[in-house]
């Protein structure tokens, strides 16, 4: 139904990079924030990088200024470069936005892609 579709994962070797995006149904109105998490086996869901509707960003701890978010010139395109990867950036990333859906439901929610899978690995 409501779709967040996520491209540009991939296997790279350590110190490489990735740039991935990710599209936000346009039926999802008011959309803030929209951003990335992930989750890598054995851990629990975490943020990376969101960005707010004043254009407010937030990364998470490790990523040191290796990661960018962005907005793109198209509607409801927002992107992830990410620099100088590790072994331990290897997961789901998983878009994410909150927003709602009007004529469908008034409440604010949030909407999750399906994940593109990032593998850092020599």
């Amino acid at each position: 139904q409501v779709q967040l579709v996520e491209s540009g994962g991939g296997l790279v070797q350590p110190g490489g990079s990735l740039k991935l995006a990710c599209g936000v149904d346009g039926r999802i109105f008011d959309i803030n924030p929209v951003g990335w998490y992930r989750q890598a086996p054995g851990k629990q869901r975490e943020l990376v990088a969101a960005i707010t509707s004043g254009d407010i960003t937030s990364y998470g701890d490790f990523v040191k200024g290796r990661f960018t978010i962005s907005r793109g010139n198209a509607r409801n395109m927002v992107y992830l470069q990410m620099n100088r990867l590790e072994p331990e950036d290897t997961a789901v990333y998983y878009c994410h936005a909150v927003g709602h859906v009007p004529n469908s439901d008034l409440r604010f929610r949030d909407y999750w892609g399906q994940g593109t899978q990032v593998t850092v690995s020599s």
